[in-house]
């Protein structure tokens, strides 16, 4: 972006997310000048740089929806976000597979997206080699469903890669043997304790999980049907001490599954919000109790 002439003989432009100004004779300042703070050149950059927070945080945000629901991207619709500078930042070095016609991928057919365009997708695979694939869907895998994620993570810290989109070293859970399939609630996280209910209802929003009837809510479409992940973290008066409660997976008409029901990412998903939703406990009080 260029440089905008502004009262005083200074100049202001847009860079790394900020407004730069320089004076008369070139000299890039430390700070921008107080008497341009309501210039209206100043303010609409100001805008911009908000508008562009915003966008790049709805990019990251809708791929990883795409990921955590396993849905199906057109290349298409690729093609058209790439040249788009967030959009390319939220979709480079993301693992992802081309969809067949009928919906499944090869898992031995991942890489690293490099380049989108003419009906065709970039990759860097597992050998280093870079390949280009005609496609007309993708998927973004959840890293759960990747059976080569320990090497794919090993490549990808050997290449220094840095997913914007927290994909391959997104924490997994993975259902244990000891669960029982028959069940239809999980407790391992539950008994974290709160001073108020506030508190925890503030972590679970911060986190991104949507609070309804008492329950934090992460919803994973996997294998075309909608689960919704259900931990209970109280519905009283918002300043009374609560506790995270078990976790439940509940079909779209709100019924319980049984835990051996659970597809893998949906598990994963679940439980990575009941743990971090445990992680926030008051654990000196705890302690305390348990001496």
């Amino acid at each position: 972006m260029g440089w905008s002439e502004v009262p005083g003989g200074y100049q202001v432009t847009y860079r790394d997310r900020d407004v730069v100004a320089r004076n008369a004779k070139g000299r890039e300042l430390r700070s921008l000048p107080a008497s341009l703070r309501d210039d209206p050149t100043v303010v609409g950059l100001r805008q911009l740089t908000e508008w562009l927070a915003r966008h790049e945080t709805q990019c990251r945000t809708d791929v990883e929806r795409w990921m955590v629901r396993s849905l199906p991207v057109p290349v298409a619709v690729l093609t058209e976000v790439w040249p788009d500078e967030a959009w390319r930042a939220a979709l480079t070095d993301l693992v992802v597979a081309v969809l067949d016609d009928d919906g499944h991928w090869d898992p031995d057919e991942v890489g690293l997206l490099r380049e989108v365009g003419d009906g065709q997708i970039g990759l860097v695979n597992l050998d280093g080699d870079t390949v280009r694939r005609a496609a007309r869907r993708v998927v973004v895998p959840h890293p759960v469903t990747l059976a080569d994620l320990d090497d794919l993570r090993e490549f990808a810290a050997d290449l220094q890669v840095r997913q914007s989109v927290d994909q391959l070293f997104r924490q997994t859970w993975v259902r244990g043997a000891d669960v029982d399939p028959k069940a239809t609630r999980f407790g391992d996280y539950s008994g974290g304790k709160y001073d108020q209910l506030r508190h925890l209802t503030a972590r679970a929003t911060k986190l991104g999980y949507p609070v309804r009837g008492g329950n934090a809510v992460c919803r994973i479409f996997e294998d075309g049907r909608t689960v919704e992940a259900r931990s209970w973290v109280g519905a009283d008066d918002p300043y009374y001490e609560t506790e995270t409660g078990d976790l439940v997976f509940t079909d779209r008409h709100g019924t319980a599954l049984p835990l051996g029901a659970v597809g893998p990412v949906a598990w994963s998903e679940g439980t990575r919000m009941a743990a971090a939703l445990h992680a926030g406990r008051v654990v000196a009080e705890q302690q305390e109790e348990e001496k």
